[in-house]
């Protein structure tokens, strides 16, 4: 029997309603004590986002030969830290923006100090999640997670931005910068999905070190483009504040055509690197596609 044409949209969808639903099953409750905390909570992960981390957990687990149900975890754990991130960052004390996936960011809508314990129980509730399954390979998942969500990887890449803010940044700098601001969650992301297989081999690890590498700067680069082309509405966060915090950005060290000229690259590399798998990385091509041709 022939197999139907793989279509990403289909494909993501699906795994976007997944990811909300074991997402919402995690969480708990506005009922539970403290219901402020939680409600809280809720209102920062849930109903928002594109889900770009779950939907690589998911497939590379796929590509592992996991099934959706044994990646579960890593998707809901990624983007657990991810929501995380998002609290922190927009807080006053940060990157101060009061518009996050289009409502009023979690330190506008509650407080700040509901803000900051918000960002710190997610961050909790990642690793819950990640060590409550019986995963062959649950452990390497924690030190991957907790790698990239450290001083060498996320938390590591704000304190650089921060400390960037106003100076100008070589090209080398700025790429480091957002290897562990951006690239380090979504290499994790890739890889937390391939642990959610029984066994996981060399190989296939590093290919997916190599595409999220790959993916990693295409999502920076694009973000940057759509920061300075792009309105408020589109985003769902502040547009133009790049610029008004004064941060190097690849737009303003490399200019608008020669940023989405790299962004072409990458993606052409990246299927490149995909080019000896069949049928079963087709999620990891849409992803990629996804990425690197949002709109701008």
């Amino acid at each position: 029997m022939t197999q139907p044409p793989f279509v990403f949209d289909h494909w993501a969808n699906a795994h976007q309603q997944r990811v909300e639903e074991v997402l919402s099953r995690t969480l708990p409750s506005e009922g539970t004590l403290p219901g402020r905390l939680h409600e809280a909570m809720r209102y920062a992960v849930l109903g928002g986002g594109k889900r770009v981390r779950a939907l690589l957990s998911y497939a590379a687990a796929e590509l592992a030969g996991a099934t959706p149900n044994a990646a579960d975890a890593s998707a809901a754990a990624v983007e657990l830290i991810h929501a995380f991130s998002l609290v922190h960052d927009d807080m006053p004390c940060m990157d101060d923006d009061d518009l996050r996936r289009g409502k009023p960011s979690c330190h506008k809508q509650y407080d700040d100090a509901t803000a900051l314990l918000v960002g710190d129980a997610l961050q909790s509730q990642a690793f819950e999640c990640l060590a409550s399954t019986s995963a062959p390979q649950a452990l390497k998942q924690v030190q991957v997670l907790a790698t990239a969500t450290g001083s060498r990887g996320m938390c590591g890449g704000q304190s650089i931005d921060l400390q960037s803010t106003g100076k100008l940044l070589s090209r080398e700098a700025l790429q480091t910068m957002h290897q562990y601001k951006t690239g380090a969650l979504i290499e994790a992301a890739a890889l937390l999905g391939a642990y959610a297989a029984d066994h996981t081999h060399q190989q296939l690890i590093t290919t997916l070190e190599q595409y999220s590498q790959h993916m990693g700067l295409a999502f920076q680069v694009v973000d940057d483009i759509l920061d300075a082309t792009a309105d408020t509405q589109t985003l769902g966060k502040t547009a133009g504040k790049d610029a008004l915090q004064e941060k190097s950005t690849y737009v303003s060290l490399l200019g608008l055509e020669e940023a989405k000229a790299l962004v072409n690259t990458l993606y052409a590399q990246t299927l490149q690197l995909l080019a000896s798998f069949g049928p079963q990385a087709d999620p990891l091509r849409g992803i990629a596609k996804f990425i690197c041709e949002r709109p701008f």
